[in-house]
Formats: C-alpha cells, structure tokens, sequence
C-alpha cells in the first residue's frame, strides 16, 4: 500500500516509523526555527535519542489505533508530516495536524496528504469528527482546514501556552457526511 503518491510531482507519503529517526532529525533540523513558530515538535525533537522517542510513542498510539504518524517525501527527502494527534475510534474522533519544512511550503502538500490520511480514518476507521487545532496566528495552518473543507467550530482564547506567551487556538472540524459530500467534488492538486 506504501508509499502513497501524492499527486504529478513525485511527492509520497508514508507511516514515520521510528527507523526513520534521523529523517526526521534532519527534517526538523531544516525547519526548526519555521516549523517552531507554533508547535512545539521543534522543542520536542531535539537529537537523535528524542526523535526516536516521539516515533515510538507514536508507533505504541498506532499499535493501541489512538494516533498516527506519516511523513511527506519530496525527492526522496522527507520534508514534513501530518498525523492524528489523539483518536478515539470508539468514540468516532481525531485530531489531525501537520508539520512541513520551509523548502516544501506552498506546494499543497499537507492539504494532499491530509485528504488522505482523512479520508482514510473516515472510511477504514469510521470516525465521524476529524479536528484541527491551529494557533489563531498560523495562517498556513488555518488555509488547510479551509481547503479541507472544515468549519470553525470556535476559539479556545489564550488556552495554548507555548514558550512563556498565552496563544488563541481556533478548532477547525469535518463531520464524516461532510467529508463524503467534499469528496465528491473534483479535485485540483496544488
């Protein structure tokens, strides 16, 4: 099944898998100032030892289906990811996001990969709400949940605290008869 291609340009995704360590070492080594203005993945992965720590943690969510991990490869080089943070299949939710290094920005990568990891936890795992979560501030975050198809449920003011300031987090959501009416409309990659 693996990798999935991401449209004309070469572009693929994959499971990050904790093989993958120093991939994503260098990925987030690339972006760190960029990719740390809003998440704080930058503070978490921050040697060798951390990045396999953060995918084996996400390797046991997989294992328990409580979250995924999937990286985005351009050129063989992997410059970025989207994930479900938290999933409860039980419950039918998830909480999407993503990452992206500045050299692959602007490319609709994140929007291409995160259609299918949707896609898929919709259609595979029933879930019926798939969230993201952006700081009010992260306009590229906030552009993807548009392209998604996603509606602003709301703000949650200054509920992030994140390197010593108080963020506003909007929360973006699609309900999975949403989603489905979405896909029927042509797509245009990016």
């Amino acid at each position: 099944m693996y990798p999935i291609s991401l449209g004309d340009d070469g572009a693929e995704l994959r499971p990050l898998e904790p093989s993958r360590a120093e991939e994503l070492l260098a990925n987030i080594d690339r972006g760190r100032e960029f990719v740390g203005r809003y998440i704080a993945l930058p503070d978490v992965v921050t040697d060798l030892e951390s990045s396999r720590a953060y995918l084996m943690a996400y390797a046991e969510k997989a294992a328990a289906n409580a979250g995924r991990i999937y990286g985005i490869w351009t050129g063989g080089k992997l410059v970025g990811g989207v994930l479900f943070r938290t999933m409860d299949v039980e419950q039918g939710t998830a909480e999407a996001g993503c990452w992206l290094e500045p050299s692959a920005v602007g490319k609709g990568l994140v929007t291409r990969a995160a259609r299918v990891i949707i896609d898929w936890a919709v259609e595979e795992l029933g879930i019926h709400r798939v969230e993201w979560r952006a700081a009010a501030a992260n306009e590229a975050s906030i552009a993807v949940a548009r392209r998604l198809g996603m509606t602003k449920d709301g703000v949650l003011r200054e509920s992030y605290l994140y390197r010593g300031k108080r963020h506003d987090i909007e929360i973006w959501s699609v309900l999975a008869p949403e989603w489905r009416a979405t896909e029927q409309l042509p797509r245009h990659h990016a």
